[in-house]
Order: structure tokens, then sequence, then C-alpha cells
């Protein structure tokens, strides 16, 4: 019976049986999911109950006008400082270990190793690190005679976030200079020469031949840094619960709180929109400066 169909029949018959599984698959795991949660950001669903009360726009006016929610993305600015930091020094890293220089296979390797560590394990690592009494910090800084600048690294408020963003610096750093690395090395070295032999000095080369090179890398990695940023939730909620007194409570950490331990699910749904908005948004404001600036 196949074969009695034309050509045509049969490469359309092929083609919607290729398709049909992997659409219904994403169809029922990605386009669902999402619709269901837009839905339910309009509701006040407690994630129990059948009943979903239809509240409108009530969930999102919540969320820009109370500031201990909203409020919360203020905790989370030390996350991207320390990120932006986070890229020049792994471009840094990147220039130097580009070179043909001894070991710099193995530097690399040393580098890059925090990345492939499981994230809970590294959080559980730096508790020990950041522990007032008996941290390895505050210890370095005592043999080293720096004594007066020990404190509570995940105690005091005005510094949680930017020790916690540390760990992420710590962690992620080697990934972005892979990442510069395997955009230096796509730049043809002839232009360089070139450069060398018209007496351009290192910076100059740096500054006008690596720069504009590496301008969608940079976006990329921007990208997920500013991603990151805005999405951190296991490093605070390991290391501090959101303390002290909620100073490193995070939006997504919020959010999770808000479903789970709350049971308000429509006001949680809504969050995670607003999430995803913001994170467009800047993305996109991004993508315009970073482009008009290459350009």
């Amino acid at each position: 019976m196949f074969n009695a169909l034309s050509y045509k029949s049969q490469k359309w018959i092929v083609i919607i049986g290729f398709l049909l599984i992997p659409m219904s698959l994403l169809f029922t795991f990605t386009f669902y999911p999402a619709l269901k949660l837009v839905y339910l950001s309009f509701t006040d669903w407690d994630g129990v109950s059948p009943d979903q009360k239809w509240i409108g726009w009530n969930n999102y006016v919540e969320i820009f006008q109370n500031p201990k929610i909203f409020g919360v993305f203020v905790n989370q600015i030390p996350y991207f400082l320390v990120g932006v930091v986070q890229n020049a020094v792994a471009l840094l890293f990147a220039v130097i270990l580009n070179r043909k220089l001894k070991g710099r296979n193995f530097f690399r390797m040393i580098l890059f190793l925090p990345f492939i560590m499981n994230g809970v394990a590294v959080a559980f690592m730096f508790q020990f690190v950041f522990d007032t009494t008996t941290g390895s910090l505050n210890a370095l800084l005592d043999a080293v005679g720096l004594g007066a600048l020990k404190t509570s690294w995940l105690g005091n408020s005005n510094i949680v976030n930017y020790s916690l963003a540390s760990v992420g610096f710590w962690r992620f750093m080697g990934y972005n200079m892979v990442i510069y690395i395997g955009a230096l090395q796509a730049i043809p070295g002839d232009m360089y020469e070139a450069a060398t032999i018209d007496g351009a000095s290192g910076s100059q080369q740096f500054w006008h031949l690596t720069l504009p090179h590496l301008t969608k890398i940079i976006e990329l990695n921007m990208f997920l840094t500013i991603s990151g940023a805005l999405s951190v939730f296991d490093l605070p909620f390991i290391l501090t619960n959101g303390g002290p007194a909620g100073a490193s409570t995070t939006f997504v950490f919020k959010t999770v709180e808000t479903a789970f331990q709350f049971n308000n699910y429509g006001l949680a749904s809504a969050m995670s929109i607003v999430l995803l908005l913001i994170t467009v948004v800047i993305l996109g404001i991004q993508n315009q400066v970073i482009n008009r600036k290459g350009e």
C-alpha cells in the first residue's frame, strides 16, 4: 500500500513520521508547561487545591509593589560586578596562556578544573573556607599578618553577597578563559606578524586587533554572566539560606521559597515570568550596546 503512493506523498509521510515524536515531546515537556506557567501566574493557586481562582494582574502588581520581592534584585548586583571582573581576568589569562609558554596546558587545566566540580560540593567546600572561627581564609589572613581584616564573611550583610560571588568567580573564570582561548586561536597569526612589522606594540595589537575579533565572544560570555547573576540560587541556598536577615536572598531563591514554603504557586509563577522578561530585556540592551561598539 505504501509503495502505491506517489513519491511526494511518501516524502510527506516520512517527514511527518520523523517530526511527530520529537514535536510531541517538545510540546509535552516545553510548550505546555510554559503556557501552563503563564496561566498560573494569573491565579492564586496554592499548589494543592483543584481550584485555581483567576485574579488577573494582581500577582504582577504584588511583585513590583512589594520591596521584599522585587527589591532582592539589589542583592544580585555584586554577582554582576564580580562577573565583569571575572571576564576581564579570564581574558587576561587567555591572552597569556595562548602564547607559547612552557607548561601552559597544565595551567589551563588547573584554571579550568573548578568548572567541572559539582556545584553543591563547591558550596560545601567554601563553607569551610569562610568559616569565622576555623575557616582557612581567616587563618591565611592571620598567617600573613593581616588578622585585622578577619571578619564573618557570610554573617556580614555588607559583604556576604561579594563573598558568595567570589565563589562563582573561582568556579567559572576558567570556563570563560577556555572560550576566550578558542576565540584567540581563531585569529590568523599573519595579522599579528603584519602588525609587528608595522611597529604596533603589544598593547596596540590587543586594543586594535584582538578585542575587535572577540566582540561576539565577549557578548557570549557577558550573556552567561548576566543570566547567571540573575538566576543565582545554589550558593545562597546552601551557604547562608538567604541570611543574614535576608541580605543574600536572590530572586530565584525568593521564587522557590514563595512556591514551596508559602504554597503560593500563582505568585511564584508570575515571578518566574518577570525574571524571564527582565533577562530578555537586559540581554537585548547588552546586545545592542556591544554590537554598536563593535561597529
